[in-house]
């Protein structure tokens, strides 16, 4: 898919620069250097009872630079292009590097590892890009018109449609030269539900790099009032061991907590309860979480990494069992295995970093994950920060539904969900075949033996 020829010459424009940037810094006697420059434009449309709240659209301009200089390393930024601009930036990364420690991981990757070439992720969408204030605007007050039309819904907490049009080059000395442009486009909306004196949110999203993967705005604004209405009446259950169904926006938030304890850095680090697993089970059988930088289309897809290296389709954990993580360069010298095109960070510090993250789905339905449990949860969101790391201690607050001889009962929240991760996907019994790759994150619903669950 070739660009339009606006976004053909503003990369050439950011090439100039980064070229400029990378000359400086080997003029002032950087051994290597990364340059990462970014143009973006973002607009965003809010809209409440019918009315437009805000619009925003902003521009902005970035550079980024690396260098080492005697082992030693310094960063700067500077939303400044100029020569004057760049020059700048350069000498005070050149500075910072000078006040530095040696540092013996800062090595950059050989060129024979860089990308020569990459594939066509279809990142970029001129309809998407296209899309201006008005129509913007407009797909958020469709959207909350149709969670307003919902039944039991009273008001509106509001709708949002956004769009980015992104265009990033990275650089280095090692002879490394890659441009992306990529489009967004997201729209939300949020409704309360009602009855009597009791008051219930819901949301719901859609976006995608193409504006053909956004939902129409009446679908997002149903789903938001939808969502909303069941959880009327919404009230605590007793506390107790229980089996639970996580459905697929809780089963995300845990599959991104793994995600995060896979990163080279937090395994370097000792900071991760994953350090020591490498070839051990960490989950279920029926478990596989895969890292997907190349699906097309996809909300965190990339050809190559911050560091210029090729970018390739990962099996995290095959199985249950953990066969890799997620490493930039530094990170894998430091636990002494070979990076594995995750960097993210290009221009600045390298660190680790997921891209498209999911885990694979299985073969039953939904409803099927019920079956054979008398008295359960079923959560559909995880709310809260209490999760350690290190230790994989795990207690969020949950609301979803009781599970009642299989059914799903009364809506419930004001619960507390806990059990250290490593038992909780040690526990996943039965995986669901109900995967939809909207955000960088993604799991389909599964069924675990138990977690304690705090309520009444």
């Amino acid at each position: 898919m070739s660009l339009p020829r606006g976004s053909q010459r503003l990369l050439a424009q950011l090439e100039q620069t980064a070229a400029r940037a990378l000359r400086t810094a080997q003029a002032r006697g950087a051994a290597h250097a990364e340059v990462r420059v970014d143009h973006g434009l973002k607009l965003s449309a809010q809209v409440r009872e019918g009315a437009i709240e805000l619009l925003s659209e902003a521009q902005s301009a970035g550079l980024s630079a690396r260098v080492v200089v005697g082992g030693r390393v310094g960063t700067a930024t500077t939303s400044d292009h100029s020569a004057a601009g760049v020059e700048a930036a350069i000498a005070r990364a050149i500075e910072l590097a000078g006040l530095g420690e040696e540092d013996v991981f800062a090595e950059p990757p050989p060129p024979t590892m860089l990308a020569r070439s990459w594939p066509d992720l279809e990142l970029f969408d001129g309809a998407a890009a296209r899309v201006g204030a008005e129509r913007a605007a407009r797909l958020a007050l469709l959207a909350e018109r149709a969670a307003l039309a919902e039944p039991q819904v009273v008001g509106s907490g509001g709708a949002m449609g956004t769009r980015s049009v992104q265009h990033s080059l990275l650089a280095t000395s090692g002879g490394f030269v890659g441009g992306t442009a990529t489009t967004w486009i997201g729209l939300r909306a949020h409704a309360v539900a009602g009855l009597g004196g009791l008051r219930r949110s819901g949301h719901y999203w859609s976006g995608g790099r193409h504006l053909s993967q956004v939902e129409p705005p009446e679908a997002v604004g149903r789903e938001a009032g939808r969502r909303a209405a069941r959880m009327l009446g919404a009230r605590p259950i007793a506390t107790g061991q229980l089996p639970v169904v996580f459905g697929p926006d809780a089963a995300a938030t845990l599959i991104g907590l793994f995600a995060g304890c896979a990163l080279g850095d937090a395994v370097a680090r000792r900071r991760s309860y994953l350090a020591q697993r490498l070839g051990t089970k960490v989950a279920g059988p029926k478990v596989t979480l895969v890292d997907d930088p190349l699906l097309r289309r996809a909300a965190a897809s990339r050809g190559f990494d911050g560091e210029g290296l090729p970018t390739r389709r990962i099996e995290v954990v095959r199985h249950g069992v953990l066969r890799s993580f997620l490493l930039d360069s530094r990170s894998a010298r430091r636990l002494d295995l070979r990076p594995t095109g995750s960097a993210a960070g290009g221009g600045g510090l390298p660190h680790a970093s997921a891209s498209n993250f999911f885990m694979a789905p299985g073969r039953m339905t939904p409803a099927t994950l019920r079956r054979g449990i008398r008295r359960g949860l079923y959560v559909q969101a995880l709310m809260g920060l209490g999760f350690d790391p290190g230790t994989g201690e795990l207690s969020r607050g949950a609301e979803g539904f009781a599970i009642e001889d299989g059914e799903l009962g009364h809506p419930v929240a004001e619960v507390t969900v806990s059990r250290n991760l490593d038992e909780l996907l040690l526990g996943i019994e039965a995986v669901g075949r109900d995967l939809s790759l909207r955000g960088a994150v993604a799991a389909p619903s599964f069924r675990v033996d138990w977690a304690m669950v705090a309520g009444t």
